[in-house]
């Protein structure tokens, strides 16, 4: 008997490509993520790819014979992992597929707000084709000091990027020996609190978890310089939102790009929505179509192998 799989909500045609080439499994589309016809449909599959919807204890019970779930990229907080350990769940992760496109959307937020990209281009439009150059606090990039939290897979490509604009990096990673951050450039810091104050520019790359929820409050932002720029392309809620608004809006920091929000969509009512010291994404830093297509492949094959046993260990989640 062939092994189904839900495919819940849309992936690329390629990991899709890849499934119908596997004898051994079937496979369905779920369109429908209402609650209900979760609960109805998914204690078909004996495995399932998941995205951005919450998976938990709401829906998981039902789910007799599910022995894994294949995340579409890297974060899981949308899934009760405790419920998942406790049944013998595998949880499995596209751990390789999205460091290239998540990078360079670092990348395009730094140089989007140190250009003034925004400012200049209505300039041009509006024709106000002069008059605000000149009150546009734009910076280069070489020489100024940057930290990133967090060296995973993206956090090393994103390294290579800005060592190429001659940029100074530092690395806050517990679990990354300083050799390592060394072999990329980069000098391991120890204590986050003692080197924000000489940060020009903060971008996070770190699960949510019970230790990095509001990793950045207030009072971490009052340590740092008036032209620090913080960016945040990996979950909602590292970053305590209302107090990165009141940080910007009393110029304790220059200003911030953000991909993720602690609730997503946000709410319209969210201040920074309108703070215009914030550049805005909708959680969209792995939307290249190469990313996706990666996702979509690495989803599905990761299925392949655990059915198969040849599963690598770096996609397997620690439960």
């Amino acid at each position: 008997m062939k092994l189904k799989i839900g495919i819940i909500e849309d992936i690329h045609e390629d990991g899709i490509k890849l499934l119908e080439n596997q004898p051994d499994f079937d496979y369905e589309i779920i369109k429908n993520i209402s609650k209900d016809n979760l609960i109805k449909r998914l204690p078909e599959f004996d495995a399932i790819t998941l995205r951005n919807i919450p998976l938990g204890i709401d829906i998981l019970p039902y789910c007799k014979k599910l022995k894994v779930v294949s995340r579409h990229g890297v974060g899981f907080d949308n899934v009760d992992t405790k419920f998942l350990k406790e049944n013998n769940i595998k949880l499995l992760i596209t751990a390789s597929a999205n460091a290239v496109a998540v990078a360079e959307h670092v990348m395009f937020m730094i140089l989007n707000i140190s250009k003034g990209k925004t400012l200049y281009d209505n300039a041009v439009r509006s024709g106000d084709f002069r008059s605000k150059v000149f009150k546009n606090e734009t910076f280069e990039l070489s020489n100024k000091h940057v930290l990133i939290i967090g060296f995973g897979r993206i956090g090393k490509n994103l390294i290579k990027k800005l060592k190429g604009f001659d940029m100074k990096v530092s690395v806050y990673d517990p679990f990354i020996e300083s050799n390592t951050i060394e072999s990329f450039g980069g000098t391991k810091i120890e204590n986050l609190d003692n080197v924000l104050s000489d940060i020009d520019i903060f971008t996070i790359h770190t699960p949510l978890n019970s230790k990095t929820k509001n990793l950045i409050t207030l009072d971490r932002l009052n340590k740092m310089k008036k032209n620090t720029v913080i960016i945040n392309t990996a979950r909602g809620g590292i970053i305590n939102e209302n107090d990165l608004d009141k940080a910007l809006n009393d110029n304790i920091i220059f200003a911030a790009g953000l991909d993720v929000f602690e609730k997503e969509p946000p709410n319209l009512n969210n201040p920074l929505l309108k703070n215009n010291k914030v550049l805005l994404s909708p959680h969209s830093a792995t939307f290249t179509k190469e990313c996706s297509s990666r996702m979509s492949i690495q989803a599905v094959q990761n299925i392949i192998d655990f059915f198969k046993k040849k599963i690598d260990d770096y996609m397997v989640v620690k439960l």
